[in-house]
């Protein structure tokens, strides 16, 4: 991929609804994230980070302006396109949205076959490596019923971060976490950046983990208010 940044983002406007409830949410966005870092959205509710992080997430169709995500423009995809970039991508939600019928392993394991057939033992290593990350290596075998809250969030986050996904877009992903876990998943975040050159969009209302990030970016009324550097002592 060279130099070209993971994602960026020109002239991004975006509305919702039709005729007469037609409302603009995102207006005239411009972002482009370095590769391997930690960018965190901020802002009040409604002030459209989720709607920019599903657009920048391939999750939701560009209506107007630019996105380039791994080098690819979002604006006139199609969905052959969007399947293939998604697969490319880590996806971390605050509802969790395990399957309740698997275990933890076998949840981990469906967002693997996400990124293709491959050595199923392979593949289970893999899992577990993951969950054991996250401090579940004795609940490998657990269906969610069993798990807390917090144990369920932990396995979601190990899900997405299992196939080595180039991005990762996270959506309140510390918000059903205690602080030492909700640091943990950060800083494995920020260690992949580092380690693999894994990018993170975060969107979160967690002043707990500001410092981590490297970027933070505000938005109010759809529009970026304010974007700064985060300067980290040695």
């Amino acid at each position: 991929m060279g130099n070209v940044s993971p994602i960026a983002v020109q002239g991004l406007n975006h509305w919702f609804g039709s005729a007469e409830a037609r409302k603009q949410a995102i207006w005239d966005v411009n972002l482009e994230v370095a590769r391997g870092s930690l960018t965190i959205l901020m802002g009040p509710s409604g002030s459209g980070k989720t709607t920019l992080l599903t657009l920048m997430g391939c999750l939701r169709e560009v209506q107007d302006g630019s996105v380039r995500l791994l080098g690819e423009e979002l604006n006139g995809a199609n969905e052959a396109q969007s399947v293939a970039l998604r697969r490319r991508l880590g996806f971390i939600f605050q509802a969790h949205n395990l399957h309740e019928s698997l275990t933890a392993t076998e949840n981990v394991l469906m967002g693997l076959e996400v990124h293709g057939r491959g050595n199923r033992n392979r593949q289970r290593a893999a899992a577990h490596h993951a969950l054991e990350l996250f401090g579940l290596g004795d609940r490998l075998d657990y269906l969610p019923a069993n798990l807390s809250g917090g144990q369920k969030q932990r396995v979601a986050v190990a899900r997405a971060l299992a196939g080595n996904p180039e991005v990762v877009f996270a959506d309140e992903p510390t918000a059903a976490l205690d602080k030492d876990s909700g640091r943990i998943v950060v800083e494995t975040l920020k260690a992949l950046g580092k380690e693999r050159g894994t990018t993170t969009i975060m969107v979160t209302h967690d002043n707990r983990i500001l410092e981590l990030s490297d970027r933070i970016v505000t938005l109010e009324d759809g529009r970026i208010v304010k974007d700064q550097q985060v300067s980290h002592q040695p």
